[in-house]
């Protein structure tokens, strides 16, 4: 006779988790997000020797965001197809080229070329869209918030690392060589990719029935779902928010004249607590439901930002922002991706959730642009900081409708 289904999940539920492929995959989200949410601190000292102005700066960075975000459902489908590791080991390589062009400094095509483009690429080929789904393979169903949340974390620390890393370097070694620094980094990602190796048909603990599906099948059901359109719609918001902020925010303090040390550790301190916040999430978002949770964080945000721009501001009103925003910074993440797996299961999973993730990189393409498009214009970044309120609450009622259940597919049944 055959154990009870409840046997069965409960079993699943426990089963250990592959410790060694979570490190691994941690320890590549941090090196590749750490150099990308530094971007910030060399805006202005590139600036000053360049003579370049920020509409320049916030180009690169807006290409670099959009090629991540064009990039990641390729690259996710690749790794599906071929193996997560090729995929890795691609991302460093390509990182550490965009890193070098862009420490030349010549001319704004060297930072377009490599920041903003080769950057992109190497990002898209090694975030969290791209590990994550190697995660979701290797852990049961009940786990993977959780191992979501450890995955994200690792980019949260990557954050709070490179934030004081990135800033001491462009002291000691000036701009351009810090950008070589980290560019050779960069080359240790495909060393710790190892671990990583196999694709979607190599699922070991996935817990559900691989469906034998095409690209062009999967594309057509999950476009039809209207639970995982919303989806798409409000991560969005989330790229425009937090991209603004790490691009422009240490120029913004300079603006409001508060000393540039705070900058550093306003970085450091959404790192740091961006970790807890990442963990938090993936904890809360496995045991309740994680539409409602991820409306409640968007609507934070706005407050947040709402009662930053209507305060006194100060050192101290800075650091509180960077603790709050540090919470909620990418704690959208675990719940976000652990929908596209339900939804779908983890067949083509990199692919759906880099079209998810692709939303999240056209906001991240309209906040940094919009940044410097609109200081340039204007003198302030306040225009940009209330769309971004407003965006929030926009995001807030997107996300209450979603369903937390797989997508009906009558021809399994």
């Amino acid at each position: 006779m055959s154990a009870p289904t409840s046997t069965i999940a409960a079993a699943a539920g426990r089963a250990h988790m592959p410790w060694l492929i979570i490190a691994a995959g941690s320890i590549v989200v941090m090196l590749t997000f750490g150099p990308r949410s530094a971007m910030g601190f060399f805006q202005l000292p590139m600036l000053q020797d360049t003579g370049w102005d920020r509409t320049t700066f916030g180009l690169a960075m807006a290409l670099q965001n959009l090629c991540w975000g064009l990039s990641q459902p390729f690259f996710g489908a690749i790794a599906d197809k071929y193996g997560t590791w090729r995929v890795l080991a691609m991302s460093g390589i390509v990182y550490a080229c965009g890193l070098f062009l862009m420490s030349l400094g010549g001319s704004p095509w060297t930072l377009h070329v490599g920041g903003g483009v080769l950057v992109g690429l190497g990002v898209g080929s090694g975030s969290f869209g791209i590990v994550l789904s190697a995660f979701a393979r290797n852990v049961t169903p009940q786990q993977r918030s959780m191992a979501f949340g450890i995955g994200t974390a690792a980019g949260s620390a990557g954050m709070f690392l490179f934030a004081p890393l990135s800033q001491g370097l462009i002291s000691s070694l000036g701009w351009s060589d810090s950008l070589v620094a980290l560019g050779g980094l960069m080359l240790l990602v495909p060393v710790f990719a190892v671990p990583l190796r196999g694709n979607a048909a190599t699922a070991g603990k996935g817990g559900e029935t691989a469906l034998q599906q095409t690209v062009a099948q999967a594309l057509t059901e999950a476009l039809g779902h209207r639970s995982y359109l919303l989806l798409v719609a409000g991560f969005f918001v989330c790229g425009y928010q937090v991209a603004f902020i790490t691009a422009h925010f240490p120029a913004y303090l300079g603006d409001i004249g508060i000393d540039a040390r705070y900058a550093v550790i306003a970085l450091a301190l959404i790192g740091f607590f961006n970790i807890i916040g990442s963990l938090a999430s993936g904890v809360i978002s496995q045991r309740h439901s994680k539409p409602y949770f991820l409306a409640l964080i968007y609507l934070a945000r706005s407050v947040a930002v709402a009662a930053f721009l209507l305060l006194p501001q100060s050192p101290l009103s800075v650091i509180i922002f960077a603790i709050v925003m540090g919470l909620l910074w990418l704690s959208t993440v675990p719940p976000t991706n652990a929908l596209v797996a339900i939804m779908f299961g983890t067949r083509h999973l990199g692919l759906l959730g880099g079209i998810v993730f692709l939303s999240h990189q056209i906001g991240s393409f309209l906040g940094v642009w919009m940044g410097g498009y609109l200081y340039d214009h204007f003198g302030t970044y306040d225009p940009v900081w209330w769309f971004g309120a407003a965006l929030g609450i926009f995001a807030a009622v997107v996300h209450w409708p979603i369903r937390e259940q797989p997508v009906a597919r009558p021809a399994m049944a």
